[in-house]
């Protein structure tokens, strides 16, 4: 494995279909690496040209292809991946609006086509109906996360103490099962608006605050549980197990 290659690991089952994140812009490729690990896929993250080509006849279920990658471009990528007859799904990844470069995309054999700047939630959705088209399995199984009398359920997107649900709103609880799956990491507070948000939010990082002083009121205090969610001062927040 090349430098420029990495293998993201929070998946490791070997059914877990595996997506090859194409992209030189390091924190879109680690943004788009997290949310699709998040959603049970195992990701291979690279940064140009030829490690997209090397990884892709290797072992790709899908490749999402960042047209203006160093070495070799995605538009050679996916002409070289065609030419060689593989089938493999490409969902193309561009700042470019103009219509010729899409229909250029799709005639080189892309399968869909994402401009940037894009919400995670709608790269993840494509990436679904892509696999779905393909016959790809890609059901996994969500994540039930234990912390004393606090369980957090992905699947029935609920946050319960002593197995009562205390209601969170979608934000709350994506923002709590964001830091819960990364205890004793420190996220910054940009971090968590691109992880939660999504990277096309326009707001400011005082939104974190203000959901984070929410999640405490309605877990820490009400329920009288021990801090978990520590302050990093000047930076942003941990999630400690109790």
């Amino acid at each position: 494995m090349s430098p420029g290659d990495y293998g993201a690991g929070t998946s490791e089952s070997m059914s877990a279909p595996t997506i090859v994140v194409a992209e030189d812009d390091g924190a879109i490729r680690d943004l788009l690496a997290h949310h699709l690990e998040r959603e049970g896929f195992s990701v291979i993250a690279v940064g140009d040209g030829q490690a997209a080509l090397r990884t892709a006849r290797r072992a790709a279920d899908l490749v999402i292809l960042d047209i203006g990658l160093p070495g070799i471009d995605g538009y050679d990528v996916a002409r070289t991946l065609r030419r060689e007859e593989r089938s493999i799904p490409i969902i193309m990844l561009t700042a470019r609006v103009d219509e010729i470069d899409r229909v250029v995309g799709f005639e080189l054999g892309a399968d869909d086509y994402v401009c940037k700047p894009f919400s995670p939630r709608e790269v993840i959705a494509r990436v679904r109906a892509v696999l779905r088209r393909s016959g790809t399995t890609i059901d996994a199984p969500p994540a039930l996360l234990q912390f004393g009398r606090l369980e957090i359920d992905e699947a029935a997107r609920e946050a319960r103490i002593d197995g009562i649900d205390v209601r969170l709103k979608p934000r709350e609880f994506a923002l709590l099962l964001e830091l819960a799956t990364n205890v004793g990491i420190a996220l910054s507070r940009e971090r968590l608006l691109e992880r939660v948000w999504g990277f096309d939010f326009e707001g400011d990082e005082r939104t974190v605050d203000v959901h984070v002083r929410r999640l405490r009121a309605k877990i820490e205090e009400e329920a009288k549980l021990p801090a978990m969610v520590h302050t990093i001062h000047g930076f942003g927040y941990k999630f400690i197990r109790a």
